[in-house]
């Protein structure tokens, strides 16, 4: 099946960068991208296999394509491609981030219900996104090489990094598991994808009490903290956004 071909070279790729620092180089950036959606992809795909529609699976997949797939493209835009001027192939970048924020688009409208399609039809289209991705991601990396070294990554240019989503995007946060000097970073970009009524709950083993006050202060009240009854080492505040 089209998702799992190469799926083992891109995980090798990303997992030493997954919890540790930012990839330095854009290919070991797009190695961790797809990655992630090469694991919701197969889901998603092995549900549809059924002819059964992915709910779950497909909000997933989209939610990740929206948050992460999609900045990844607006940050190349806004700090790679005007390094290379008029560089050759770069019009076919730009032709490339066009059809994959389409193919975005029928995913999300997808799994909101705003587009209908069958199990079949989404599973194509699904596979047809992993296909986009791994050719643009092959391109792109070879257009913006200079002087034959690699290009770099938007993380190692300012932008975010990419690692906090998979640690974050569940029901339930677990701070032990998020670096100190990002955790309110990290769980301050979660709340924001949150919906209007939508909770999150948060785990620690320490209270959370500065961490939340800190969140409430930057979020300027949208969201409502609540304490959950716990064991003695375990912390639970429920987040709610009230607007």
């Amino acid at each position: 099946m089209m998702a799992h071909q190469g799926s083992g070279q891109w995980r090798s790729q990303a997992a030493a960068a997954a919890f540790g620092d930012p990839p330095s180089t854009l290919t070991a950036e797009h190695a961790q991208l797809l990655t992630q959606v090469i694991d919701r992809s197969e889901e998603l795909l092995k549900v549809a296999g059924q002819d059964r529609w992915p709910d779950r699976e497909l909000r997933a997949l989209a939610g990740y394509l929206r948050a992460e797939v999609l900045r990844q493209v607006s940050d190349e835009e806004w700090l790679l491609f005007p390094s290379c001027g008029a560089a050759a192939g770069l019009s076919r970048l730009t032709r490339d981030h066009v059809r994959l924020r389409a193919c975005i688009d029928v995913i999300a409208g997808a799994a909101s219900g705003e587009a209908h399609c069958s199990p079949a039809e989404i599973a194509t289209t699904t596979c047809d996104l992993l296909t986009q991705l791994r050719s643009h991601f092959s391109a792109e990396e070879t257009v913006l090489a200079g002087f034959g070294e690699p290009a770099a990554a938007t993380a190692a240019l300012g932008a975010r990094p990419h690692h906090w989503y998979p640690l974050t995007e569940g029901p339930v946060i677990d701070l032990d598991v998020l670096p100190d000097d990002r955790v309110i970073d990290a769980v301050g970009d979660r709340l924001r994808r949150l919906d209007r009524g939508e909770q999150v709950e948060l785990r620690s083993s320490s209270d959370p009490d500065l961490l939340c006050r800190r969140l409430a202060a930057a979020e300027h009240g949208d969201y409502g903290f609540t304490y959950l009854p716990g064991g003695p080492d375990r912390w639970r505040v429920e987040v709610i956004r009230r607007y």
